[in-house]
């Protein structure tokens, strides 16, 4: 896989039973770029480390006099410089493209894994966690799993330089045989509290990261409420413990840096008085001396990829931890459906409630419980959060059918809607069916005061559809932010849009004129509105009250508001003494005048 081919056309499924396991696969699923790697890899460490023998032969070339011999090692030292050069390119080129790939491959999991779980992902996994998975610790996976193959290359070369010393001189060859591995695995009993302290900077990192996410959504609430300087203190006290963690984990790698320094310099020591001594002896000669010491310091250079493994393992594996819960969470339901892809149309029921939208009408349902209302929203467009009867569209189960075409039958807009950073234009850039322009969407949706503020807020945007829109609309107000969003629900003009209290933020006089636009231009197609509100109530073809998780009652707005009780006390916000007197009064009513209840009694 080269960077010029991606994305993927298939990520692949992940191993996410767990954190090692998921880096594991990772691997494995770029071996070929691995294995490019590892062979450019071997062939850079070796010829570095060749060159302490050239040098040793070039000593001893000069000591007796030798021209040929010297020549030769020239043409020698000249191979090794060329393999360094080619080596490290290739080296770079490659480590790099594994970087790369791995982490794109993870970034087309986490968006893939987003896209099927929808809104349920946020409320099972902490906002702040996604954003920290999806940026950071991609990046960290991806330096693990290029850092593999280098770590690979480089222990193969120690190894081959082990026994090369053997072989060229045993007595000076066995004392590094045995003090490469000390010094090798000497910080092998450090990284458990390294990791340790590493797991809790990226934690508490995470929990501030989070904290500014929602210091940030919430900024326009806090200012309101004067709450800007106590969410600025927690802010603070959480970088200060980011800080305090960061150097906890700096003091450990520190350490084990040290000793990554120290031990080596102490076994350059060991050898060089052993030399000299042997060297004193005349069991070796001055040029064995100079190519056993060369070589012991440049596999210092080797052997600081074993303090990168163990730094990025270190590093990557809370990240690989965090990118696996993410990426193991399931649907309740099958994405890839049990039936072939179909177009859908008709009824739309819910077996659990026993809510009926007849097709093609606007339907509105009442729910006392706003939770209840949006858990019920989201199952109607085939994304339930719990398990349970699967919702019927023309009488094909959602569930049965591929996500995408349920997704394109039904569309639900939630309470909160996100909008996107960009251009007015891009945000209407949505798959639709074409039938429903823009502007009339924007019409529809009383969007007119919210195009003047775009241009007025845009410095070169004189066309409304050009102005800029920030992120997730912060500039706009939360009436016209919803205004948007509705807007962007009906250019999409699904067969079916589902809309939860999507007038909620807006005043009475805007609201009723969204409500004649929305009933004017879903004319024909099947709505579904979530919605308290008499002035979108009393536009519905059908009203229906869902009290304790069922359909108690159907008709029309002022039928319900005259026959049921508890649909009043919903709409006009009526509190139990206030529906008792209602009670007494309908009763009294029902019974006749006073007077004419004064006689009923007398004659008893």
């Amino acid at each position: 896989m080269q960077i010029q081919d991606l994305p993927y056309s298939d990520p692949g499924v992940p191993d996410a039973r767990s954190g090692p396991r998921f880096l594991w696969w990772l691997w494995r699923n770029q071996v070929g770029g691995q294995l490019k790697a590892l062979a450019w890899g071997v062939l850079h460490f070796v010829a570095v480390s060749a060159l302490p023998f050239c040098v040793g032969l070039a000593v001893e070339a000069v000591v007796d006099r030798s021209g040929d011999r010297l020549a030769l090692t020239g043409g020698l030292l000249l191979l090794c410089g060329t393999g360094i050069a080619v080596g490290d390119t290739f080296l770079h080129r490659a480590a790099v493209t594994n970087w790369i790939t791995a982490a794109a491959r993870v970034q087309q999991l986490l968006a893939r894994q987003a896209a099927v779980l929808g809104s349920a992902l946020t409320r099972r996994v902490a906002a702040g966690e996604v954003v920290a998975v999806s940026t950071g610790d991609v990046e960290k996976i991806g330096w693990f799993v290029e850092a593999v193959s280098r770590f690979t290359a480089a222990a193969l070369t120690v190894v081959v330089v082990c026994v090369g010393l053997l072989i060229y001189q045993p007595a000076l060859g066995v004392v590094v045989a045995v003090g490469l591995p000390v010094v090798a695995l000497a910080a092998l009993p450090l990284l458990p509290r390294a990791t340790r302290r590493a797991d809790a900077q990226r934690e508490k990192a995470g929990r501030a990261t989070e904290l500014a996410s929602d210091t940030v959504a919430g900024l326009r609430v806090l200012r309101g409420i004067g709450g800007e300087e106590l969410f600025l203190d927690r802010y603070r006290r959480a970088s200060q413990e980011v800080r305090h963690a960061a150097v906890r984990s700096a003091r450990m790698w520190s350490l084990i840096s040290a000793i990554q320094v120290l031990l080596p310099g102490l076994l350059l020591i060991v050898v060089v008085w052993h030399g000299v001594h042997l060297a004193r002896q005349g069991r070796i000669t001055v040029g064995e001396l100079v190519t056993v010491y060369s070589a012991v310091m440049i596999l210092n250079y080797p052997l600081r990829h074993f303090e990168e493994i163990a730094m990025a393992y270190s590093f990557s594996r809370p990240s690989a931890k965090r990118a696996a819960r993410v990426l193991s969470l399931q649907r309740t339901t099958n994405a890839e459906g049990a039936r072939e892809a179909e177009c859908l149309d008709g009824d739309l029921y819910d077996p659990a409630t026993g809510l009926l939208a007849p097709a093609r009408r606007f339907t509105a349902v009442v729910c006392g419980d706003p939770d209840a209302a949006g858990r019920l929203a989201e199952r109607l467009g085939g994304h339930p959060t719990e398990p349970g009867p699967s919702v019927l569209l023309g009488g094909v189960p959602l569930d049965d059918v591929p996500l995408d075409s349920a997704r394109t039958a039904v569309l639900v807009q939630d309470k909160d809607p996100v909008l996107l950073s960009g251009t007015l234009r891009e945000l209407l850039d949505v798959p639709a069916s074409g039938a429903v322009r823009a502007e009339d969407a924007l019409a529809a949706a009383q969007c007119g005061d919210v195009l003047d503020a775009l241009v007025q807020g845009s410095l070169d945007a004189a066309d409304p559809m050009d102005a800029r829109i920030t992120e997730r609309g912060r500039s706009l107000s939360g009436g016209q932010r919803q205004r948007l969003a509705l807007a962007r629900s009906l250019v999409t003009d699904p067969e079916v849009l589902v809309l939860d209290e999507p007038t909620s933020a807006v005043d009475s006089h805007t609201e009723a004129r969204i409500a004649d636009g929305l009933r004017r231009l879903r004319s024909g197609r099947t709505t579904v509105v979530f919605t308290s509100s008499p002035l979108l109530l009393d536009r519905a073809d059908e009203v229906a009250l869902v009290h304790e998780g069922k359909v108690v009652a159907v008709g029309g707005h002022r039928e319900l508001i005259d026959t049921e009780p508890r649909y009043r006390a919903v709409v006009t916000r009526e509190t139990e003494d206030e529906q008792a007197v209602s009670d007494r009064d309908t009763l009294l009513g029902a019974l006749g005048p006073l007077d004419e209840l004064e006689e009923i009694e007398e004659s008893a």
